[in-house]
Formats: C-alpha cells, structure tokens, sequence
C-alpha cells in the first residue's frame, strides 16, 4: 500500500496535494482498497464554496456508498471527467489519475490540520 509523504491525509481517507493557491484530492490507497470496485463517483458541488470537513461528493463502490469531505476549505474548481467513463482510476491509481477533485484553498493554514503519512500510517494501523 502507498503512503506519498509529499501529500497530507484525513482520518476520513482522502489526501490533499497543494500546488500554490490550488489543491487536488482524492481518496487514499487505504480507502479504495477498503471500498472494493469503484463503479461510480458523484460531485455536485462544482463551484461551490466548502467548509472543511463537509461533504463534496460520494464514491459509489459494489456493495457501499461513502461520503467524501473536504480536508480543507476551498472553492470546488474542477472534476475528474475521466471518472465519469472510468470511475475504476481511483482503484487503478488513487494518487494519480484517479484524482477526484481540484479546489482554490480558502485556508491554506488548516493544511496543519491534517496528517502525515506516517501519521496516517499510524491511524489506519
């Protein structure tokens, strides 16, 4: 299982990658493997402005559906389209081109707020 140190994690499995004012997510290496197949993801929050820790979509696997938070504030700048053709990217590559959403960061401090990969490591055991 992959635990990229250049990124931050939740205790709700998604990672946050910050590049200047923008940041993209996904959900963790943990999280898909957890979830099983993933055969749809749903965000309607396209252009929205969110509060972390609230919800910006959901990732629909075989047997669940699970919410997925916001780990940091931001305004939601863009979707993953790929998904909607081949949802199974976030199995296949959760960090890279199964990436879920890009946001503009409404608060770059709350980045504090989040874990380590090796404190995330040590959440999920």
């Amino acid at each position: 299982m992959k635990f990229p140190s250049e990124l931050k994690y939740t205790e709700e499995h998604e990672w946050l990658r910050i590049e200047g004012d923008t940041a993209t997510i996904g959900i963790t290496d943990y999280a898909q493997s957890e979830l099983g197949e993933i055969v749809f993801v749903e965000i309607e929050t396209l252009g929205d402005s969110l509060d972390q820790g609230e919800v910006f979509g959901t990732v629909e696997a075989v047997k669940t559906v699970s919410e997925l938070f916001m780990p940091i504030a931001g305004e939601v700048l863009e979707y993953n389209e790929a998904l909607d053709d081949a949802p199974e990217l976030v199995n296949d590559d959760p960090y890279g081109d199964g990436w879920i959403i890009k946001i503009k960061v409404s608060d770059a401090a709350q980045v504090n707020d989040l874990l380590s990969a090796e404190d995330y490591k040590a959440a999920i055991g």
